[in-house]
């Protein structure tokens, strides 16, 4: 350290403390960077990067950005997953002697934005905390910072269960112990773009207290004391508005997992990776910023409480049966500004007064929100209409405090209003009396100097002065005016009278200036009392907004009220995907009928690629999902259980980021399924068995159905091209057979996206091909193939088509060769093929399905083979 100058002895000092983190290092109006985090911030910043004598004999690498824009540098770091330490100078370089003091004051993590691009509106920021226990359970408490909102729960599970969690909440940023598996890191960085964080103390700090009245177990206590140790270490300033943290259980609501969830697309697309397109889109008819995330919330957590969901259903009711009242409350939710946000900015010390003037608008609107509540009716909308609390106390406050546009900066005046302190008025009296003063003194001057060009000017260097130009110095009295300036083209003077008006006129902007930014301050401190009451409101104004947009939707998309059954009956009458209907506009959807119950617990789907499977499978687990976070269904009539865990494999992806194929993924879902499913679940297979060859996954693919049938009981929709599988329907009593109908019209397929009750009697698949223009060519060959391959069993003399490749006829389960082999000559059997024959002889072909026929013969032909 003694090679370098005493300045950056000072910054290794800082940087050491945090080592993982761009430390932006104050340097009058710049933030400066050093050494290796010079180069890596030039590159990602892509700013340029320069160098300066530091002391040692190289010079030292250094970038920078100045103050006043550091702010939007700052998001794309964070954005980028890095962390931000901001280190200012906290001690007045008049006073100083040798370095001026510096310290960090804030640690920037993308789970501790409060502000900025990295914040999007309608959907939260997570920072979670993972904490291990001895019985190897998991304690996971994520809070919010921007919004205050805290959580905690316990998962008593594998480890996967954590990391579905965590996506599902959406966290950029987790907390952990040191000692915290290296392995178990890799599985969430593998699903999910994270920054990991270290916190080691778990005790509990006593301002916290408060927030943990509520949690009876310790190791709820041990999870959320790392998160909220970690917090107050890194962010250094007030949290008073974190709120009291939640405890809830995963069993509380539908289980689903990442890949469920993404293969609905619930929250996201899976190509785009976007909100257009999803469930949380269709739905979104929110006006708040605070109903959106609260939306978004609901749609990952459906209900599994059927009090809780009729208690929604009916609240959509009353606002589809009162539409004027609700489009009056639309109008006016939009004048609702971010309450929980400004409510924490207000609490962090950033909040400025544009914020605060959008509080007051916010405020203003809840008598009027109240009162179109009322309108509408007592009836179940009545406690939460009670519960809307317009501070008036606050809002008169803000009202008789703040002007109506304010600067942004709170320390330069111009914010409070007039008559609001009688020290302030005073000071803008002298303030604007005395400029009043000085326009009629320099009338004054120039009659009695003659000079019409001269003139009273200000700059903070010098003050007040009289400036005249050189051509006119001698019209001026001599002994009366000091020299204070002079200019290329003319001289500044001063006068007794200016000297002391100007002591009178600074004296009042300076001390106004400061007691605006004292006055501010005690409003800002005024406010914060009022958190936990801006909270409440905000969560009472999120639900009012979500209903109102599930009766918006529900109405505009003419959906219907769905009703439940405890005896696990489904009907679903004239059932669409509401995305897709949504997307096509103006075409007309087909709608399509469901119906499952005790004695139909299976359909087994068949039909053409394209003809819309996996949209009605899909569309059958959104309508449970839409139901049980208590919107209306896209149908014209529901009946519906409630689902305790709805799975789904629908897609073929490669899970590029772990090594697996689509087989091993098919495999890893059907298996979560399998293991965790119970009869009060919903399971969604789309052509199981694809990823293999032909009979391997034609043989998992009856099986698990079978397995389903025999020890699980779900409702399963399993789509196949696997025709041989539709016999099952013969011994399977609680399987039936449905197929997506489509016609054959000029040698083209017409796909008509009716389900109907049997199998599919033709795969279509060449001519889905055709839709898909691929070579004329092509096309005619893959028929005169396809011709071939039917009518195997005739004599080649008859077929009307060009020679195909030599077929092997080694029996019927062999794959068919590619290339032309030589015939064998005859031979005599030798003594393991006499015994493979006396084997078949011994099989009772009658006695078998066909497809264990199939599997029997694969086998022996697999022994002869060797």
């Amino acid at each position: 350290m003694g090679q370098y100058t005493p300045m950056i002895q000072q910054y290794l000092k800082v940087k050491a403390e945090y080592p993982d983190a761009f430390l932006f290092f104050r340097l009058g109006d710049f933030y400066e960077m050093f050494f290796e985090d010079a180069i890596n911030a030039s590159q990602e910043l892509e700013i340029t990067l320069t160098s300066r004598d530091g002391g040692s004999e190289e010079r030292i690498p250094m970038c920078g950005v100045p103050y006043h824009s550091a702010p939007g540098y700052i998001d794309i770091l964070v954005g980028k997953g890095y962390k931000v330490a901001i280190c200012e100078q906290t001690e007045d370089p008049k006073q100083a002697k040798g370095v001026i003091k510096r310290e960090v004051v804030q640690l920037i993590t993308p789970g501790t934005m409060m502000e900025g691009k990295g914040l999007t509106d309608k959907e939260n920021n997570f920072i979670a905390s993972l904490t291990v226990f001895e019985d190897n359970c998991f304690g996971l408490a994520y809070a919010d910072l921007s919004t205050g909102e805290n959580r905690v729960t316990i998962i008593e599970d594998r480890f996967e269960t954590v990391v579905n969690e965590i996506i599902t909440i959406g966290a950029r940023e987790v907390v952990v112990h040191s000692d915290f598996s290296e392995d178990f890191k890799l599985k969430l960085s593998e699903r999910s773009t994270l920054t990991f964080s270290i916190e080691e103390d778990t005790s509990l700090k006593q301002e916290y207290a408060p927030l943990l009245t509520s949690l009876q177990d310790k190791r709820h206590h041990a999870a959320v004391n790392r998160l909220l140790n970690y917090l107050n270490r890194t962010q250094k300033r007030s949290l008073d508005h974190l709120q009291k943290v939640s405890a809830y259980m995963l069993h509380q609501f539908m289980k689903m997992d990442y890949y469920s969830k993404r293969n609905l697309e619930l929250t996201e697309t899976i190509r785009s990776k976007g909100k257009k397109g999803s469930l949380l889109w269709l739905l979104d008819e929110t006006k708040t910023a605070m109903g959106g995330r609260m939306l978004k919330q609901w749609i990952d957590r459906p209900l599994l409480s059927m009090d809780g969901i009729l208690l929604r259903q009916t609240h959509v009711d009353a606002f589809l049966a009162n539409y004027f009242e609700r489009e009056d409350l639309r109008d006016h939710l939009k004048e609702v500004y971010d309450l929980e946000r400004l409510a924490g900015r207000v609490a962090f010390g950033n909040v400025n007064a544009r914020d605060l003037i959008q509080l007051k608008y916010s405020l203003q609107q809840v008598p009027v929100l109240k009162s179109i509540m009322e309108s509408i009716g007592k009836g179940s909308l009545e406690e939460l209409t009670a519960t809307l609390d317009p501070c008036e106390e606050l809002q008169d406050l803000l009202e008789r405090s703040l002007i109506e546009n304010p600067p942004i900066s709170v320390k330069e005046g111009g914010i409070i209003q007039d008559g609001f302190n009688e020290d302030l008025d005073r000071y803008r009296d002298a303030s604007r009396n005395g400029k009043k003063w000085l326009a009629q003194l320099e009338q004054e001057e120039r009659s009695r100097t003659g000079i019409k060009s001269l003139k009273i000017g200000y700059n903070r260097i010098f003050g007040y002065f009289i400036e005249v130009t050189k051509s006119n110095l001698q019209h001026l009295e001599e002994g009366r005016y000091e020299r204070k300036q002079t200019l290329a083209n003319a001289e500044r003077f001063i006068t007794p009278e200016l000297k002391e008006t100007e002591a009178l006129i600074l004296e009042a902007e300076e001390k106004s200036v400061d007691l605006e930014y004292e006055l501010f301050k005690q409003v800002r401190e005024t406010v914060k009392e009022y958190i936990p009451r801006l909270q409440s409101l905000a969560k009472v104004i999120s639900e009012l907004d979500v209903l109102q947009c599930f009766a918006t939707v529900s109405e505009k998309r003419h959906y219907v009220k769905p009703v439940f059954n405890h005896k696990r009956k489904m009907i679903i009458r004239d059932g669409r995907h509401p995305v897709v209907e949504k997307v096509m506009n103006a075409q007309e959807y087909v709608p399509n009928d469901c119906e499952m119950d005790s004695e139909r617990e299976q359909l087994l789907i068949t039909g053409p690629n394209m003809s819309g499977k996996s949209t009605y499978m899909r569309q059958i687990a959104l309508t449970a999902i839409l139901a049980q976070i208590g919107c209306y269904v896209p149908a014209s009539e529901a009946v519906l259980p409630i689902f305790d865990q709805i799975f789904t494999r629908i897609g073929a992806a490669d899970d590029l980021i772990s090594g697996q194929s689509t087989f091993m993924v098919e495999m890893l879902e059907a298996k979560n399924a399998i293991t965790h499913a119970t009869e009060q679940s919903l399971i969604l297979f789309d052509e199981i068995g694809r990823g293999t060859s032909t009979y391997d996954g034609m043989a998992l693919a009856q099986a698990i159905i079978e397995y389903i049938h025999q020890y699980i009981g779900a409702k399963t929709l399993f789509s196949t091209h696997y025709h041989e599988l539709t016999v099952l329907e013969k011994e399977l009593p609680k399987l039936r057979n449905v197929h997506v109908s489509a016609i054959e019209q000029n040698g083209k397929v017409v796909f008509l996206h009716k389900i109907k009750q049997g199998p599919a009697d033709k795969s279509y698949g060449i001519h889905v091909a055709q839709l898909a223009e691929l070579p004329p060519k092509l096309i005619q060959r893959a028929n005169e193939i396809l011709l071939t391959l039917e009518n195997m069993d005739q004599p080649k003399a008859e077929l009307n088509v060009r020679p195909v490749p030599e077929i092997r006829e080694a029996g019927p389960l062999e794959q068919l060769s590619l290339f032309d082999e030589p015939k064998k000559t005859k031979k005599e059997l030798t003594s393991k093929e006499r015994k493979i024959v006396e084997e078949l002889k011994s099989i009772e072909l009658l006695e078998m399905n066909p497809l264990q026929a199939m599997n029997v013969l694969y086998e022996l032909q697999k022994k002869l083979k060797g």
